[in-house]
């Protein structure tokens, strides 16, 4: 690990430590089924919290930069997920994307980037082991870029389907890890073949204090066409009061190839339910 991730883990330590926000319960109803607390990572995160109880909600807004060789990409998405039965997640997203005009060359159009819709149902609630798994189906219609290249074709790109299976284990009451992983295949729309990938994203967090605060450490991987890539993203959350969080994350590609370091910023709503 390079000494400027080292330093910007230290360096979040020490502020969560200092804001640290007391932990309140939230939504413990007598009856309820047995949810244990993980640690969510903030950049591939959760369709919802594993184990989650019925009505439930949250909503989720992200910014991001992203250094790319011949132009930076800036990202922004809006997410709403919600628990309609106990241990069950449903999550619609909408990403977008836009580009700063490059000196360099072309620069691509700003658009929607596509449409994701997602299941996640928590079928292990271990108190023993704590440990929770989960079973999950994403699946994303990628829209064209009607202003470029695509702008003939059609108005989808194409559709992507990503099964995925999801655990976390409570190593102590403040370190937590999780590992969320599976195949993505995407089939180009009006095209026979598909393009395959597997992605393993693992993380592993401290928790600071008696509060939803922690610093730790998200890892993604993907094997793709004979390609690898992985990117460690050290991170924060904070939280602000019983009903906002704010999730701050750093880039850093191992192979500086198309994309080189970002910055990404996740504002979390929760608000009240029964």
């Amino acid at each position: 690990m390079s000494e400027s991730v080292r330093f910007f883990i230290l360096r979040i330590i020490l502020l969560s430590s200092l804001i640290a926000v007391p932990t309140v319960a939230r939504g413990e109803q007598p009856g309820s089924p047995l949810k244990l607390d993980h640690a969510e990572p903030l950049f591939i995160d959760l369709i919802r919290d594993l184990g989650a109880r019925k009505g439930e909600r949250e909503w989720n807004f992200g910014f991001g930069l992203t250094d790319q060789a011949r132009h930076d990409r800036y990202e922004a998405l809006v997410e709403y997920e919600w628990a309609p039965r106990d241990r069950l997640g449903l999550e619609v997203e909408v990403p977008l994307t836009f580009y700063p005009a490059a000196a360099n060359g072309p620069t691509p159009s700003n658009r929607v980037e596509g449409l994701k819709t997602a299941v996640q149902w928590t079928f292990l609630v271990s108190e023993r082991m704590q440990t929770s798994m989960a079973l999950g189906y994403l699946n994303e219609l990628e829209f064209a870029d009607l202003q470029g290249e695509d702008r003939r074709g059609h108005l989808v790109r194409g559709n992507v389907y990503n099964p995925f299976f999801v655990a976390a284990k409570r190593l102590s009451p403040r370190w937590h890890s999780l590992v969320y992983t599976g195949p993505h295949i995407f089939q180009p729309t009006g095209d026979g073949h598909t393009e395959w990938g597997y992605d393993v994203n693992s993380s592993v967090h401290y928790m600071v204090g008696a509060s939803r605060n922690f610093v730790g450490l998200e890892v993604n991987k993907t094997w793709a066409d004979a390609d690898f890539d992985m990117t460690l993203r050290p991170q924060m959350r904070l939280q602000i009061n019983d009903h906002m969080l704010v999730g701050i994350v750093t880039g850093v590609p191992i192979k500086r190839e198309s994309q080189r370091l970002s910055m990404f910023i996740r504002l979390i709503y929760e608000p009240r339910h029964r």
